[in-house]
């Protein structure tokens, strides 16, 4: 890893054509460098939302009203999926991955045999080899292990866990330290196992199938691996397309031109041994321009890895819809009354209706003096507080998970609004700042239906209802050095602060995310009714 000079970088014809491949000029990384020199303002956190203050909690009548309404809509072909699929299974890999870069390290000891391992640096892999027949992608290594002559029971006999570790890993196997998480098989059924891709095609069958039994979803992935992806599902897609069910399948790869310079801790460029300067993916947030780019109308945002087997998909499927049925009513509302706001006269019970609204639905403060405004500022004032894209964003019970979480959040003009905040946008030296952070009760698990079409049929612009200021700049490692990387509003974070936003408890049960490949031993995972293979 190398660092650029302060200004060689700038004539470097190596760095020249990388920035000209990428869509980049000079000015764009001078900005970003600017950015990293000059920070992001942190989020001032006023407190968490709770059940009643920012959280809606739903009666299952209120639910099964929801659910009506939504599934009409639905029917009339309003609704998709939104899944953005672009990560690699890296992190989901890690810990194995580690231990296989510094195998030599531990081999006298692993040659003792897994059941003796005892250090905690080896124990991702004494766990790995201890379940892995419990494993979706278990008969997958080892055909391909004995596709070149290998038997996985004389490996494990003989401690020839490198080998192991190859076939997993690397391109003589299954290559799944480089494939996209999408392309990981997670669950298995006695048809075979699936993909988590495979579990969405089947999730949006359950909700957001029309009329002509059209299911359309978007994926966002990797450009690498685009072609892949799109023959895979291509192929396997007619195995869920049961009961007159068509599959409308999208496609997009996140802007490269949306990448990110890496730093070190002065600020200066990172280059690696070719010359080449160290970009970063944006971070979720690049995927804005792909979300916008849909102009879409109702649509549902969940990633990629959190996905159920069948016999647990039901509760999903339900609250899926409650959430879709109050995007519906609540959008219903809000275009009546911007189409009232249009008549050349509105009457003192319309004007107390909206204003109701917006404080019931959407928190909001009215300023002061606002009853002693004229009838045009307050027509301006309505028009600007409802004329915005919506998101309904589920939310389950902090369980301890890593990621971010629903609070009231004061903004840089001082009003107060619901925000999602990850962990990195706060200042946690800060006392105050820490204590608000550790009372949350509640946990983002990305789980949101969005309304992006105005009240006269047209697309949002998005790009203009996202806070620039949001971004965050975090610590990584490349090549064993930690260097600054820094990442774009993130989409269901200040890509959408300026949004109409609601909240509403969800089951945890709705949650089930694979962020390291021990998360597939977590029950819901392990579908027991079609035949867990046990020790």
């Amino acid at each position: 890893m190398a660092k650029a000079g302060l200004n060689d970088w700038k004539n470097s014809p190596v760095v020249r054509r990388q920035l000209q491949e990428k869509g980049l000029t000079v000015e764009h990384v001078e900005k970003q460098l600017e950015r990293f020199q000059r920070g992001f303002p942190r989020i001032q956190l006023e407190r968490p939302c709770t059940i009643g203050d920012g959280i809606r909690r739903l009666s299952i009548s209120e639910e099964d009203e929801y659910i009506a309404l939504y599934e009409e809509a639905a029917a009339g072909g309003r609704a998709m999926k939104f899944v953005p699929a672009s990560g690699a299974a890296t992190r989901m890999f890690r810990d194995l991955q580690n231990i296989l870069s510094h195998y030599s390290r531990y081999r006298s000891r692993l040659r003792q045999g897994v059941d003796r391992i005892n250090e905690t640096q080896l124990e991702p892999l004494k766990r790995f080899v201890m379940n892995l027949p419990r494993f979706a992608f278990f008969e997958a290594l080892q055909d391909a292990l004995q596709k070149d002559g290998y038997l996985l029971e004389t490996l494990l006999k003989n401690a020839d866990y490198d080998i192991l570790l190859e076939y997993l890993l690397s391109e003589k196997g299954l290559h799944y330290g480089q494939l996209p998480k999408a392309l990981i098989l997670f669950h298995r059924y006695p048809q075979g196992p699936r993909t988590p891709m495979e579990e969405h095609l089947v999730e949006g069958r359950g909700h957001v199938r029309d009329a002509q039994g059209r299911v359309r979803i978007h994926f966002t992935v990797p450009g690498a691996f685009r072609d892949t992806i799109a023959r895979f599902l291509q192929n396997v897609g007619p195995r869920y397309a049961e009961r007159g069910t068509r599959f409308v399948l999208d496609y997009s790869t996140q802007n490269p031109a949306l990448d990110i310079v890496a730093v070190d801790f002065n600020n200066r460029l990172v280059q690696d041994a070719s010359g080449r300067l160290v970009f970063r993916p944006g971070g979720h947030g690049a995927l804005l321009e792909n979300l916008n780019r849909l102009q879409g109308d109702i649509i549902f945002i969940k990633n990629i890895d959190n996905v159920v087997p069948d016999p647990f998909k039901a509760p999903v499927i339900r609250y899926k819809k409650v959430l879709g049925g109050i995007l519906v009513w609540v959008q219903g509302q809000i275009f009546q009354f911007l189409r009232w706001l249009e008549t050349p006269r509105v009457t003192s019970d319309q004007w107390k209706t909206i204003e109701t609204f917006l404080r019931d639905w959407f928190y909001r403060v009215f300023p002061e003096d606002y009853h002693r405004w004229s009838p045009q500022r307050r027509r301006d004032f309505l028009r600007r507080q409802l004329n915005r894209p919506i998101r309904v964003c589920g939310m389950v019970k902090n369980q301890g998970e890593p990621g971010g979480g629903p609070f009231w959040v004061r903004g840089r003009d001082g009003t107060i609004s619901l925000q999602i905040v990850e962990e990195a946008q706060v200042d946690l030296d800060d006392p105050l700042q820490q204590r608000v952070w550790q009372q949350a009760t509640h946990f983002n698990p990305t789980d949101l239906v969005c309304g992006v079409r105005n009240y006269r049929g047209q697309p949002f612009d998005l790009m203009q209802f996202r806070d620039p200021e949001t971004g965050f700049i975090t610590v990584k490692y490349l090549n064993g050095k930690e260097i600054k990387v820094m990442e774009l509003p993130g989409l269901w974070n200040g890509s959408m602060a300026f949004w109409n936003s609601i909240f509403v408890e969800v089951p945890l049960e709705t949650f089930n995310p694979v962020k390291t490949v021990f998360d597939l031993l977590r029950p819901r995972h392990l579908d027991r009714a079609n035949g867990e293979r046990r020790q």
